[in-house]
């Protein structure tokens, strides 16, 4: 089986996103925002059917990890109240698309977050999406401020009691980050990568996972910056005293965190494989997200991330690792899904 850990619902319905523009609108005015719009499962399916399916099935992919649009989080808009009525809209319909094709999608949600909130206001839709509507994961904002970074690092204990529901419910979190505000960081060039390796270097400072050994973070996106400078990390480390990224000694830091594979080209790909033990290495492709479009210098969608690792003639046993056996170690309640379907 083929299992794309990163996916998002990029190809929603016009009316789901006119109610976000009249939500935030209504916010602006303080007035109440109109009761949010029936969808039917045609218009769902249409969402779907010639986008994620169609590239699903002309990639060779099986099943995708499926969450909101991570730039349409925004958690930045409004206030929190805002916040919760748009991330349980956006869960909701994420679960829509699952409940028409549960054996292509399976469902990661978008959190409440909001400035200055504590992330413990969040755990009751985390609790709703995994027990009541079987979810496998979470997306989590590091930076809900929208590219201010006013947030506390994510070891910082004002994390734990989210943290502790993840444990108790047996999910995982991709570090996430949702649209920048800030003009000096382009969201899906600069922000998003910069997170991914902001939160890298914020496990590496701490022992949050000494703390919580059984917490699991996966980094999108190749995890940044991260493999491609592993030596400065393995140098950083060493400077302040800190166990290295791939150190045996305490919770290693790489026993908890993983990197997607969401790179969209062959050298960066190499790279990631050459640097990162595949044990860390879930497939994803983002699809259809942040990079549209051919490659000129191939003829092929940068985003057609499964063509760069089938080039890299992976032993048999370690692609089904990073094709599959890694996602369903990390998302255990995917795993128990796929078990109970026999699959």
């Amino acid at each position: 089986m083929i299992i794309d850990c990163h996916g998002h619902y990029t190809t929603v319905p016009s009316a789901h996103t006119a109610w976000r523009d009249l939500q935030r609108a209504a916010f602006d005015a303080a007035d109440t925002p109109p009761p949010y719009p029936v969808i039917s499962d045609d218009q769902v399916r249409e969402s779907v059917r010639d986008g994620q399916l169609r590239l699903m099935d002309e990639r060779g992919v099986d099943l995708t990890i499926f969450s909101p649009r991570a730039s349409a989080m925004a958690h930045h808009v409004g206030d929190e109240a805002v916040s919760a009525a748009w991330a349980r809209a956006c869960n909701d319909l994420v679960h829509r698309v699952v409940q028409l094709y549960p054996s292509r999608f399976a469902p990661v949600c978008q959190l409440p977050q909001s400035p200055g909130v504590p992330i413990g206001h969040s755990v009751d839709e985390l609790r709703r999406c995994v027990l009541e509507l079987g979810f496998v994961g979470c997306n989590l904002n590091p930076d809900p401020s929208g590219g201010n970074w006013t947030a506390p690092p994510l070891t910082d204990k004002s994390w734990y009691p989210f943290y502790e529901a993840m444990i108790e419910l047996d999910v995982p979190a991709m570090v996430h980050v949702s649209a920048s505000t800030n003009p000096a960081f382009h969201a899906t060039g600069a922000h998003y990568l910069n997170a991914d390796t902001t939160a890298f270097m914020q496990f590496l400072q701490a022992d949050l996972f000494t703390d919580l050994p059984e917490l699991r973070f996966v980094i999108p996106h190749g995890g940044g910056a991260v493999p491609y400078h592993w030596g400065r990390f393995r140098g950083l480390a060493d400077m302040l005293g800190r166990p290295g990224p791939d150190s045996a000694t305490l919770a290693s830091l790489m026993g908890n965190v993983f990197f997607d594979t969401c790179v969209y080209h062959q050298a960066g790909i190499d790279l990631l494989f050459e640097v990162i033990d595949p044990a860390n290495i879930l497939f994803g492709s983002e699809m259809i997200g942040a990079v549209r479009g051919t490659d000129p210098l191939t003829g092929h969608p940068f985003d057609d991330t499964r063509r760069y690792l089938d080039a890299l003639q992976l032993p048999a046993d370690t692609a089904a690792w990073v094709f599959e056996g890694n996602a369903r170690r990390v998302y255990p309640r995917l795993d128990a899904q796929l078990t109970a379907a026999g699959r």
